[in-house]
């Protein structure tokens, strides 16, 4: 049988997962190049569908371009606010992105010519998203195991930001990565400190072998299921 990691080693995989936050509020101090080059690296390790490794990595360097990608993310902000109706203004009122002060912007796109590649896609083509997503926590994590904080942004119209990138046909951009220093990390996720939502139970997310059946009137809970109970240690 394989060897696990050791207690130490352990320990650490498991912190950098539950302490990695969505950062938002950044320090202006350069990122060593060498640790950059490790969390790129640590992205393009990822998993990927039928080894496609889908993923694109860009480098913001053009601080003109850095505006400009910076704005379009604050038209969608607005927008975006326009369509939460009577939340619109408790929106507003959260920081999405420090994309103006973080040490590195990245781009994390999608390539072009993805129909090419059949293997595991046939019947789920959005698996080569799942492996781009994939090289994002892998650069997360890695970032937060290095002292860096990261955030993801979403908040952009992929048409535009295509065209201002000059992505060829077939590419398309899924996140924005703000990486930098911060001066610490959230005690918990942002939006949950902020009151906007709240983690799940686990046993809301978990099931055994077949989707469980809501009780009468509580449709969409779910009840702790063997697994859950294993889990607690129950």
């Amino acid at each position: 049988m394989a060897e696990p990691f050791n207690d130490v080693e352990r320990a650490a995989v498991y912190r950098a997962i539950y302490e990695r936050r969505d950062m938002r509020h950044f320090v202006s101090t350069p990122v060593d190049p060498a640790v950059l080059a490790r969390l790129i690296d640590a992205a393009h390790h990822a998993p990927s569908v039928g080894y496609m490794q889908p993923w694109r990595i860009g480098r913001i360097t053009d601080p003109a371009l850095r505006q400009r990608l910076h704005a379009a993310v604050e038209r969608e902000r607005v927008l975006t606010a326009d369509a939460l109706g009577k939340r619109r203004d408790e929106f507003m009122k959260l920081k999405v992105e420090g994309m103006l002060e973080c040490g590195e912007l990245l781009v994390m796109a999608l390539m072009d010519g993805r129909e090419k590649h059949v293997f595991g896609r046939r019947t789920l083509p959005e698996m080569d998203l799942a492996s781009v997503a994939c090289a994002i926590q892998n650069m997360w994590l890695a970032a937060r195991a290095e002292g860096l904080g990261m955030g993801w942004v979403s908040l952009f119209d992929a048409g535009e930001v295509r065209t201002m990138l000059g992505m060829p046909e077939g590419a398309r951009p899924v996140a924005l990565l703000c990486l930098g220093h911060v001066e610490h990390f959230y005690r918990e996720p942002m939006l949950e400190s902020e009151g906007w939502a709240a983690r799940m139970p686990l046993a809301a997310c978990l099931f055994e072998n077949t989707w469980p059946e809501a009780p009468p009137g509580h449709e969409g809970d779910v009840g702790p299921t063997t697994v859950q109970t294993a889990l607690n240690g129950r």
